[in-house]
């Protein structure tokens, strides 16, 4: 492949990172950018009114749906398209640009054309549509441009920079707006320009790295299975966001804030899993298409039980404390979302598991099964957010954001062709475990909301010795990581064996 990529020098240069690596980049730009938006979240929720916070809660979920819809799955068959052999780069991300610019076009005029339709009697909703969708969108395009590019190549850490850089924006604009005491509709636009600012600087950052020219030939590669990506993206990014849409018409608007606060937080840490999916993606792919299928296999194994764990982990102290996290972080007129969250945090496990499943399902050129399992959670999803917030408002809208994720899970795993290794060997022992602890320290009432978070983080803690074989990988990526840092001290003239470390990961 890179003998094939025109203007890109470092990443000729450059080797892919290993699995290992890519992790590590991935964790602590991750961390930083959710941390980073969480902050802003929070700001923001603290200055605005409940209504207004209302309002502004189901923009962004109109914002979020219009800019993963610019992607329509693209990103996805870039991923593949890239990882099959002597693909020509630069026409390829070249023909990616140009479909997503049409797409970005088609996204702004059908979007605003549903927004005006359903909410003609709002124009409070409406105008703060217009002031946060227009930048937002625009820079979520660019930036998954340039995120899209360093995943392709395993370089993740521009990947992470560019996503560093657009939360730091964010928080930047959010403090400076509410420091000058703002209108509302100005933070919005602040809000979006945070994004279009980091998604100019993400392709500025591809351009440096690979020629894009509109004159290149198209790809036509990436019409293969695109209405099945295009669907399923939509729908990936519509389950997380019907929500504050549908509430919007069951529920009074305050408590549609309500709900929004106790889910942003679990939403904000959705993107943590991510951190591992991101690493193991292009992996998966280059696996499936040189049909090393036991190889995919058990990469998918341990993707599984890595995410796991890490959704367990984001699970415990939202679980246990959400009471003191909603105080704290939002103060006690927002106590009534402290129930939601202890409910919305356990989506947090659930989102981990599915992400695996279904990249596995992707990997595996199975994409239109998982679209059609994403299609039916929506429809479902839809019908129990109706159902459950006219009879339990707020509580039955958190039991809906779990049901739909059980839902999913399920659907994936009847999906795979490996669905009786995955439940035997990760699935079933990881959950069990989890919520037998969970359940035994809920009834057994002695035991103190931090108590009971230290005794459960230490069970799961426990999870990855207790696993001979994700032990034994544990091992042998902490092997090559000390290896490479080695090999990285010593002089250039020894980097022949450099190459011992990537081949083994499989990277």
């Amino acid at each position: 492949m890179a003998a094939n990529q025109g203007g890109g020098k470092r990443i000729n240069k450059d080797k892919k990172n290993s699995i290992g690596s890519n992790i590590l980049h991935l964790f602590y730009s991750t961390a930083l950018s959710s941390i980073l938006n969480a902050v802003a979240l929070i700001v923001l929720a603290s200055y605005l009114q409940s209504s207004q916070y209302g309002l502004f809660s189901v923009a962004l979920a109109f914002a979020m749906i219009m800019g993963y819809f610019t992607d329509a799955g693209l990103s996805g068959i870039v991923l593949r398209e890239g990882a099959k052999a002597e693909v020509k780069l630069p026409e390829l991300i070249s023909s990616y640009v140009k479909m997503r610019l049409a797409l970005l076009v088609a996204t702004f005029f059908i979007g605003f054309s549903v927004i005006h339709l359903f909410n003609s009697g709002n124009g409070e909703l409406i105008r703060t549509a217009y002031y946060l969708i227009i930048p937002m969108v625009t820079g979520v395009a660019l930036q998954s441009i340039g995120t899209t590019f360093y995943q392709l190549n395993e370089k993740m850490q521009y990947y992470g920079l560019i996503r560093m850089v657009s939360s730091f924006c964010l928080v930047t604009s959010m403090v400076i707006g509410m420091g000058l005491q703002l209108n509302p509709l100005t933070l919005c636009t602040l809000y979006g320009l945070s994004y279009l600012t980091a998604g100019i600087f993400g392709l500025i950052l591809v351009m440096k790295d690979v020629s894009i020219r509109f004159s290149y030939p198209f790809h036509k590669g990436l019409f293969k299975n695109l209405g099945s990506f295009t669907l399923g993206g939509l729908l990936f990014v519509l389950l997380p966001h019907i929500g504050p849409i549908i509430l919007e018409k069951t529920i009074p608007i305050a408590a549609v804030g309500l709900f929004a606060v106790a889910y942003r937080i679990p939403q904000a840490l959705q993107q943590v899993p991510f951190i591992v999916a991101g690493a193991y993606y292009p992996v998966l792919f280059r696996s499936f298409q040189h049909q090393n299928l036991e190889e995919h296999l058990d990469h998918q194994i341990s993707q599984t039980k890595i995410m796991s764990l890490v959704g367990m982990m984001m699970v415990l102290p939202f679980f246990y404390l959400s009471e003191y996290v909603i105080k704290v972080l939002f103060g006690t007129e927002w106590l009534g979302a402290a129930f939601p969250l202890k409910v919305l945090s356990l989506m947090l496990l659930l989102q981990s598991i599915n992400i695996a499943l279904a990249d596995g399902l992707t990997t595996m050129e199975k994409q239109n099964s998982r679209t059609f399992v994403q299609l039916v959670t929506v429809i479902l999803g839809i019908g129990l957010y109706i159902t459950l917030s006219l009879s339990y408002g707020v509580i039955g809208a958190a039991y809906t954001g779990v049901a739909i994720e059980v839902l999913a899970l399920l659907g994936f795993w009847l999906c795979s062709p490996n669905r009786w290794v995955l439940f035997k060997s990760s699935l079933f022992p990881y959950l069990s475990y989890f919520f037998a602890g969970l359940l035994l320290l809920e009834w057994v009432e002695f035991f103190h909301g931090l108590l009971a978070l230290i005794i459960h983080m230490t069970l799961v803690l426990l999870l990855p010795l207790l696993d001979p074989g994700l032990r034994t990988k544990i091992y042998v990526y902490t092997q090559q990581w000390l290896l490479k840092y080695k090999q990285g001290r010593e002089p250039k003239h020894s980097g022949g064996v450099e190459n011992g470390p990537s081949k083994a990961n499989g990277s």
